[in-house]
């Protein structure tokens, strides 16, 4: 009788695949009940609006200094707000990839 109890018990503590790496078909939740995935994506869309507001100033900043120089001189304040465009569509096209 003792044996047949023993097994049963060594029976019960194998460990199943979902036990040991848990169920990795559930979508994870936050503490507030949304599903993390949709609070990374509404996260992404927002920082990606950000991002675009920032690019239309740039792009109207710079139209402004063009009409402001010469033909013949390009200031270091708009090669600055160049890389900075780059940089943000950069960040924007990473995020989008994802």
């Amino acid at each position: 009788m003792l044996g047949i109890l023993a097994a049963g018990v060594v029976k019960a503590q194998v460990l199943t695949p979902e036990i040991i790496h848990g169920d990795e078909d559930t979508p994870k939740r936050l503490p507030n009940g949304k599903l993390q995935s949709d609070a990374i994506l509404k996260s992404e869309y927002d920082q990606n609006v950000k991002d675009a507001r920032e690019l239309t100033s740039l792009a109207k900043s710079i139209e402004l200094d063009l009409d402001k120089d010469d033909q013949y001189v390009l200031s270091l304040g708009m090669l600055k707000k160049l890389e900075q465009v780059e940089k943000i569509s950069k960040r924007m096209q990473s995020r989008i990839r994802h």
